[in-house]
C-alpha cells in the first residue's frame, strides 16, 4: 500500500505541461501523441491516468467477491442509485466538491442496498425484482435531479452531467486523492479480513455456524462496494461503472480456481484495462475514457474466454478433441484385442481387412486407425501396412481397456442387479474414464473374479505388466 501511495504521489508530482484537457490534442500523428502520453506531461492526463489505475484496483479486487457471491446485479443497481446522492451532494454546496459528492452518492447508495433488503423481507418478491425496482426509481430521481441542476444559472457549466458517462478528464488531484484512499482501504479491509470474507463468500451457513458475523462482513463489503463505486463515476459513470466491477473480476474467474490468485488477477486485469482506457482516449480528439475501459477490460475477458487454459473455448476444444482421438485409439486397441481373443491368441498379427470387418468400417477407414495407432508408439504395422502387431506398451492399454469394460460389467449385474445383456453400452463409456483407484477397489468388491457376466476372461496383472510377473496371455 505505501508504495502504491508513492507511485501515485510520483506520477501526480511529474513537470506540468501543455494540455489541461486529455482530449485536447495539438497534434494528430498517433506515434507522436502515443510518445507524448508516456512522458505523463499533461496534468489531466496524469490525473486521468493514476485515477483510472487507482479504481482498476479497486474494482477488480471488490468484484471479485461480488462475483463469486453472484450478486453482480446488486453491484448494477448500487451504481444507478447512487445517483441521487450524487446531484444532492453537488446542490450541498451549489459545487463539485470531491468529499460531499462521496458521502452523498453513498449515502444514496446504501439507501437503496436498505430499500432491497426491506423489499425482501416485507414482500412475496425476490431479490431480482426488488434490485430492478431500485435500480430504475432510484435512477429516475437522479436523472430529475440532474436535469434540475442543469438548469440553475450555472448549471451547465458546473459538469454533473459527466456522472452519467463518466469523464476521466475531469479527475482532479482531489478526486484521485479519495480514489486513493478508497484503494487503500479496501486493500487494507480485504488483506485484515481475507479469511472472513473467503468463508461468507462461498458458504455462508458454514461461516454463520462457525460464528463469524456474517452479516457485518457483508454489510462490510456492500459499504466498500459503495465506496468504489462512487469514487468510479468521475471516470467512468453510472452506466459503465458496474462493468468496471464485474469484467476484470469475471476474466480471473476464469482463469483461475484459488481467490487469492483471482484477486492479483482482477486488480492486475482492472489495472490494465484503466491504462487501456487512458492511453486510447488520449490518442484523439474528444475519445471517451470510461468506455475505453470498459472496452479494455472486455478484451482481456475475451482473451481469457477463449484462450483460458483450463476454461477457455480453445482449450474446453482442444480437451473434447484430444478425448475424442483418444476413446478412437482405445476402441480399435479393444477391437484388435478381441480378434486375438477369439482365435485364442494364436498369433500376434491381426489382418487389416479382419480389423476393418470387426469395427464395420472402410478399409481405409481402418488403416487410417492404424496409422494413428502407429504415430502414438501402440502398434507396429507390416506387410505395407496390411497387418498390425501390438507394441508392449499398446498390449498394455488393450487389456486395460478389457478389464476396465469387463470389470465394469460385472460388478453392474452382481451388485447393481442389472441384467447381463443391459450393460455393455455404459461400459463402454466408463472403460475410458475409470481411474486405477476404483479399477483396485471394483477388483477387491468382486473378490478378483477373472470372468465377465458373459464368461469371458478379464485379464489381469499378469497380461497388463508382463515385464512385472514374467506372463502374458
Amino acid at each position: 500500500m505505501r508504495s502504491l501511495a508513492l507511485i501515485t504521489a510520483s506520477l501526480l508530482a511529474a513537470v506540468p505541461a501543455q494540455a489541461a484537457k486529455i482530449s485536447d490534442i495539438s497534434t494528430t500523428n498517433l506515434g507522436e501523441q502515443a510518445l507524448r502520453f508516456f512522458t505523463f506531461q499533461d496534468p489531466s492526463l496524469r490525473y486521468a491516468l493514476v485515477g483510472s489505475v487507482l479504481l482498476g484496483i479497486t474494482c477488480g479486487l471488490l468484484g471479485s467477491f461480488i462475483v463469486v457471491r453472484k450478486m453482480a446485479l446488486v453491484g448494477d443497481a448500487l451504481s444507478h442509485a447512487v445517483l441521487p446522492g450524487v446531484a444532492l451532494g453537488f446542490l450541498w454546496g451549489q459545487t463539485k466538491d470531491p468529499v460531499a459528492i462521496f458521502v452523498g452518492a453513498t449515502i444514496a447508495g446504501l439507501i437503496g442496498t436498505a430499500v432491497v433488503g426491506l423489499i425482501k423481507q416485507t414482500t412475496r418478491l425476490k431479490e431480482d425484482a426488488a434490485l430492478g425496482l431500485v435500480l430504475a426509481s432510484f435512477f429516475a430521481v437522479g436523472i430529475c435531479l440532474v436535469t434540475m441542476i442543469q438548469r440553475l444559472p450555472t448549471g451547465n457549466k458546473s459538469g454533473i452531467d459527466k456522472f452519467l458517462f463518466g469523464q476521466a478528464a475531469a479527475i482532479s488531484a482531489g478526486d484521485v486523492r479519495l480514489m486513493l484512499l478508497v484503494t487503500v482501504l479496501s486493500v487494507a479491509a480485504i488483506a485484515l479480513f481475507y479469511k472472513e470474507c473467503l468463508v461468507t463468500s462461498f458458504d455462508v451457513d458454514f461461516a454463520r455456524a462457525a460464528g463469524f458475523p456474517t452479516q457485518l462482513i457483508h454489510h462490510g463489503i456492500m459499504l466498500l462496494l459503495a465506496f468504489a463505486i462512487v469514487v468510479a463515476l468521475q471516470a467512468v459513470g453510472v452506466v459503465l461503472v458496474s462493468a468496471m466491477l464485474i469484467t476484470p473480476a469475471a476474466a480471473a474467474y476464469l482463469l483461475t480456481d484459488r481467490m487469492h490468485r483471482m484477486l492479483l488477477l482482477a486488480a492486475l486485469f482492472g489495472m490494465l484495462a484503466g491504462a487501456i482506457g487512458a492511453f486510447t482516449s488520449f490518442l484523439g480528439n474528444n475519445l471517451p475514457t470510461g468506455p475505453f475501459m470498459v472496452l479494455g477490460a472486455s478484451a482481456v475477458f475475451l482473451g481469457a474466454f477463449l484462450f483460458g487454459p483450463q476454461h477457455g473455448v480453445l482449450a474446453r476444444w482442444w480437451k473434447r478433441r484430444s478425448r475424442a482421438g483418444r476413446i478412437n485409439r482405445e476402441n480399435s486397441l479393444k477391437s484388435i484385442y478381441r480378434i486375438l481373443e477369439e482365435r485364442e491368441f494364436r498369433g500376434e498379427d491381426v489382418a487389416l481387412r479382419e480389423l476393418a470387418e470387426f469395427r464395420h468400417e472402410s478399409i481405409e477407414e481402418a488403416r487410417a486407425g492404424t496409422l494413428e495407432l502407429s504415430r502414438h508408439g501402440l502398434v507396429t504395422r507390416g506387410e505395407e501396412g496390411n497387418v498390425v502387431f501390438f507394441t508392449p506398451t499398446g498390449w498394455q492399454r488393450a487389456c486395460e481397456i478389457v478389464r476396465n469394460h469387463r470389470l465394469w460389467e460385472l460388478y453392474l449385474t452382481n451388485a447393481v442387479q442389472f441384467a447381463a445383456d443391459h450393460v455393455h453400452e455404459d461400459a463402454d463409456k466408463i472403460e475410458h474414464v475409470i481411474g486405477t483407484e476404483t479399477v483396485r477397489e471394483i477388483e477387491r468388491r468382486l473378490q478378483f473374479a477373472n470372468r465377465d457376466p458373459h464368461g469371458r476372461l478379464i485379464p489381469g496383472l499378469e497380461d497388463i505388466y508382463p515385464a512385472v510377473t514374467g506372463r502374458r496371455a
